[in-house]
């Protein structure tokens, strides 16, 4: 199968580099833009299946070249866009929302979020290509209760509840866990079990829309509304009427659309901004946060009403650390995952990764597990999944990095800076120094997200010391700048 194409559009190249190197990664064929003329003749030329694009650009601006592509190209070819910006403006994201732009993403970048926005939007996109008139009308596979892998006595129990909820008429329920626990799983899950399953599933990350915003996305607004308002849009809550919206990090609303979601609740009619007349819909409305909302209205920061109302049918998903038995089925599963989207035949973990693995603390549950294996199965060559391939921080699991020895010989030595020795193996089929040097440059780039001065810092080498080593390896352009 032939790789997505992305379209990467900024002005900055240590940006374009940084976007290159992860969504390479992530497995991607990438093309590359520093204005907005050549990004167009590109997109027509190689009809990309995404476009990440910066708003401000040297020629003509983002908005401009989201504008022009959605006139390249109609209907199901035409390539998501997602807009990055370091400064976001309230006039930009109505332009770029009102035009069809599928989200912003803000800089610094953060990469695990983008890489979720990324596949979730490719895979809307799939689906719309396979079924024009409504992409979200039917499941598709892995999405139901087949997506979730749980072995352990309390997931097993949470699943015979989410079934249960899923066949029941609730019209609302609460979702709450950590980050990375899979809410989003459980949450398409109930809607494609349920009766509603042949009506749309819409989703929305309430933290991820500006508050002047957010009540047209929800309700809708009528021509004349507000500025920009030059035609009549239907919010979410209408375009999901018979299904289900699932409003992620319902937490974050603001105390005034709290009370407006309540009413919505409560009488299952919207009214769009700007509107007289009160529309009726039937929506089963799926909540989900990562705080503990019990605790924020004992604080006031969320209306007591509206949680009783969304908790009616409540749901805790409990975090992977207290649930390990399901770590090593995770693990088959991304493995098999992997192996199909890599083409790659790894059949499972060494001893060491494995024991690496289950003392780890997982502080990103799910998630993290998934791009702990990504990682690895990108890097690794061998049969197994080996302990040099895994991130720093699950390696830390008791003290030790993915790279120590069980009981290492020079523990306790201290370096002349005062830190601690770096513990390290070699492994069996043996390395080179210079390969050492190479993946400790690539790593720091990684975690500093392509900042040199950080990832400087993190190796404890001047940035011009960095400099020379990125050029060495060949992983920066000679001439980039910082």
């Amino acid at each position: 199968m032939q790789a997505e194409k992305i379209l990467i559009v900024d002005d900055e190249r240590l940006v374009r580099w940084s976007l290159r190197q992860k969504c390479e990664e992530w497995g991607f064929h990438v093309l590359e833009a520093e204005a907005g003329e050549p990004a167009l003749r590109l997109a027509e030329a190689e009809s990309p299946d995404l476009v990440l694009l910066d708003v401000r650009l040297p020629d003509i601006t983002g908005i401009e070249v989201l504008d022009q592509l959605v006139q390249l190209k109609k209907g199901p070819e035409q390539p998501a866009v997602i807009m990055i910006t370091a400064d976001p403006q309230l006039d930009d994201v109505k332009a770029a929302i009102k035009l069809g732009a599928v989200d912003f993403v803000g800089k610094p970048i953060d990469f695990e979020l983008l890489h979720e926005l990324i596949q979730n939007t490719l895979e809307e996109s799939a689906a719309r290509r396979n079924d024009p008139q409504s992409s979200r009308a039917r499941p598709r596979t892995g999405i139901g209760f087949e997506s979730i892998v749980s072995a352990s006595p309390k997931m097993t129990e949470l699943m015979h509840f989410v079934r249960k909820v899923a066949s029941c008429e609730a019209s609302t329920i609460l979702i709450q866990g950590e980050s990375g626990t899979g809410k989003d799983l459980i949450a398409k899950a109930l809607h494609y079990e349920s009766a509603r399953r042949d009506k749309p599933f819409i989703a929305i990350n309430c933290s991820a829309i500006p508050e002047t915003l957010m009540e047209a996305e929800l309700f809708g607004h009528e021509k004349g509304a507000f500025t920009d308002a030059k035609q009549m849009k239907k919010g979410l809550f209408e375009a999901a009427d018979g299904g289900t919206l699932f409003l992620d990090e319902i937490g974050e609303l603001s105390p005034v659309l709290q009370a407006k979601l309540l009413r919505v609740l409560e009488d299952q009619v919207v009214r769009r901004v700007g509107g007289l007349r009160d529309i009726q819909v039937d929506v089963r409305v799926i909540a989900a946060s990562n705080r503990d909302l019990e605790k924020a209205v004992r604080e006031s920061q969320f209306r007591q009403d509206l949680f009783y109302r969304l908790a009616i049918i409540a749901i805790f998903i409990p975090p992977l650390r207290d649930r390990k038995e399901d770590i090593l089925p995770l693990v088959d599963f991304f493995i098999d995952r992997y192996n199909r989207r890599f083409k790659k035949s790894v059949r499972g973990l060494t001893g060491e990764t494995r024991s690496l693995i289950l003392s780890h603390n997982w502080p990103g549950n799910v998630r993290e597990l998934k791009n702990t294996i990504e990682r690895g199965m990108i890097l690794e060559e061998e049969s197994y999944l080996r302990p040099i391939y895994l991130p720093f921080s699950v390696g830390e699991s008791n003290g030790r990095t993915a790279f120590e020895q069980t009981s290492p010989p020079d523990a306790g030595r201290r370096l002349p800076n005062g830190r601690s020795l770096p513990r390290l193996y070699i492994p069996e089929g043996g390395t080179s120094l210079e390969e050492v040097e190479h993946s400790m440059v690539e790593l720091a780039m990684t975690q500093a997200n392509g900042n040199q001065s950080n990832a400087a810092r993190l190796l404890d080498i001047s940035r011009d010391a960095l400099r020379y080593k990125l050029k060495k390896f060949a992983l920066v352009p000679s001439d980039l700048d910082d």
